[in-house]
């Protein structure tokens, strides 16, 4: 498996193959004894290997875990519909979790297992190549902007900041389970969910050197 900071794959191609590769790494992985030995499946994350936009969540639940796939439940469904809004779907974007394995009964991630999985969402980062990246909830959007500030207050502004080695567009987002259960969440959602395509559009940041 390849090591942040090792040199660039430069084709698309090429990057597709050593994402198979963090894949097939992360599908064995038992970095964290008691999430693998309790996990049905490894959620490594899906959509479309080059997309410009991907959304981080926090970690599978147990729908995710029964079929290996994010977001395949209720909000999941919110999620597709949202993005149906703006005229994108699921194969136009890449989604993922900062844990690939489910915590046992949906608790939170402890440090050791985030510390153990952080290597897998920076080498999807750096090989998927966003220049977007919409972090779902306060959990996701603490972690990847390393600061304490709550969800209500960051969600709908964009920052550039670097993930691994790869520059992007941090964009935190309300988590569509909390929208599911409260409207005013939702409105606010989906308002910010309405800036995406012109987050998009814009130029990447520019990359930090090598």
């Amino acid at each position: 498996m390849l090591q942040p900071g090792q040199a660039p794959v430069q084709s698309a191609s090429e990057r597709r193959e050593a994402l198979k590769s963090v894949w097939a790494a992360a599908r064995v992985c038992v970095r964290c004894p008691e999430l693998a030995s309790a996990r049905a499946h490894v959620v490594f994350g899906a959509g479309n290997a080059d997309a410009d936009l991907m959304f981080v969540g926090e970690a599978p639940g147990a729908n995710e875990d029964a079929q290996g796939l994010p977001f395949v439940g209720h909000a999941g469904k919110l999620l597709d519909r949202l993005l149906d809004e703006i005229g994108l779907a699921r194969g136009d974007v890449f989604i993922a979790n900062t844990l690939k394995c489910r915590p046992p009964g949906n608790r939170d991630p402890q440090p050791i297992e985030i510390e153990n999985c952080r290597e897998y969402l920076y080498r999807q980062v750096e090989l998927i190549e966003p220049s977007v990246i919409c972090t779902l909830g306060n959990f996701a959007t603490k972690l990847l902007r390393d600061d304490p500030t709550g969800i209500s207050r960051v969600h709908g502004r964009p920052e550039v900041l670097t993930l691994g080695s790869r520059a992007v567009r941090l964009y935190p987002l309300y988590h569509p389970a909390a929208a599911l259960r409260a409207g005013a969440v939702l409105e606010a959602l989906r308002a910010d969910f309405a800036r995406i395509p012109d987050l998009v559009a814009m130029p990447a940041p520019p990359q930090p050197p090598r």
